[in-house]
């Protein structure tokens, strides 16, 4: 069926938000070239929590050897005790979790919050695959939206872009409790999670849960949470009565924001949401990245991975 005059108008305007999305992404895969050439490549294992392990091969037990790594299976049908031997992999698994909930379409300056998790999740997909490393992709609101399994190759980074910035969810809320489950679930093997989300939980989710959903996550991969903030939202500008509407739950409340003490009121309310959130986020013993749009974030990742290595 042929397209409408509409349809042809909106994918061209697509395309040139992809190829506007992509040019900065390879601007700043240059810029990025030290970040990856002096901390990442061929130095993962300091930058990130370690590697998964392949079972290579048994050999006998020698005394000193961990009795936990002993293969009791052979064990039992040779009569002689005998120890599994592991090998490192060769490769890593980069899992991207990206918020796409209502809430990340809100931008007070040239960019939205999506289209600036879109860039650092192009960033971080590039010198992954760059490292040859394998990307996959998740995409959740108040559910999962959509699961891109971890491949390699530089046509994986267009991809996860273009899901990324212009994928249409079915959910408007944000459920990080139910993307971190479903994670838990595919993943069989450690990977290293980028979770990119403004984390604004809707619903009955709290952060004292979230903390806990993070904790059993970074217990099997490194996990990294990084909240992608706006400025206007922890500030009311003072333009009198405005009617103000939730994205993700559709509730509108009107506010007089010509008095100082409502405009104080809002920052601080929405202030000690992000201090409880980044509490919670803390405590679950993930590391925790904050970016805000409108900023110079590529200094920020570069200065977050220079102090992983240097604690590891």
């Amino acid at each position: 069926m042929a397209k409408t005059k509409k349809e042809r108008r909106l994918e061209e305007e697509n395309e040139a938000r992809v190829s506007e999305i992509m040019a900065r992404v390879r601007r700043m895969d240059i810029r990025t070239s030290r970040l990856v050439d002096d901390h990442l490549s061929g130095s993962y294992a300091s930058v990130f929590k370690g590697r998964g392990m392949d079972f290579d091969r048994v050999r006998n037990y020698v005394p000193g050897d961990d009795v936990r790594v002993i293969d009791w299976n052979v064990t039992a049908r040779t009569g002689d005790p005998f120890v599994k031997m592991f090998t490192e992999e060769r490769e890593l698994t980069i899992l991207l979790m990206i918020d796409v909930s209502a809430s990340s379409d809100f931008g007070s300056g040239e960019a939205s919050k999506r289209e600036l998790q879109t860039e650092i999740a192009g960033v971080l997909a590039a010198s992954a695959i760059r490292n040859r490393d394998k990307v996959g992709l998740v995409l959740f609101s108040d559910e999962v939206e959509l699961y891109i399994p971890p491949v390699k190759g530089r046509s994986n980074i267009l991809r996860v872009i273009r899901e990324a910035l212009f994928f249409q969810p079915a959910g408007r809320g944000t459920n990080l409790n139910g993307a971190l489950d479903f994670v838990n679930q595919v993943l069989r093997r450690k990977a290293i999670v980028f979770l990119i989300s403004d984390f604004r939980l809707t619903g009955n989710h709290t952060p004292q849960e979230l903390r806990g959903k993070l904790a059993v996550t970074g217990r099997h991969h490194d996990v990294i949470a990084m909240s992608v903030s706006d400025p206007r939202e922890e500030e009311l500008p003072d333009v009198g009565v405005l009617r103000i509407e939730d994205a993700e739950t559709g509730e509108v409340v009107e506010l007089d924001t010509s008095k100082a003490k409502v405009r104080e009121a809002y920052r601080e309310r929405s202030v000690k949401r992000r201090q409880e959130m980044k509490s919670a986020i803390r405590g679950s013993g993930v590391d925790h990245l904050e970016v805000a749009a409108g900023g110079e974030w590529l200094p920020q990742l570069m200065n977050f991975f220079r102090q992983r290595r240097s604690r590891a």
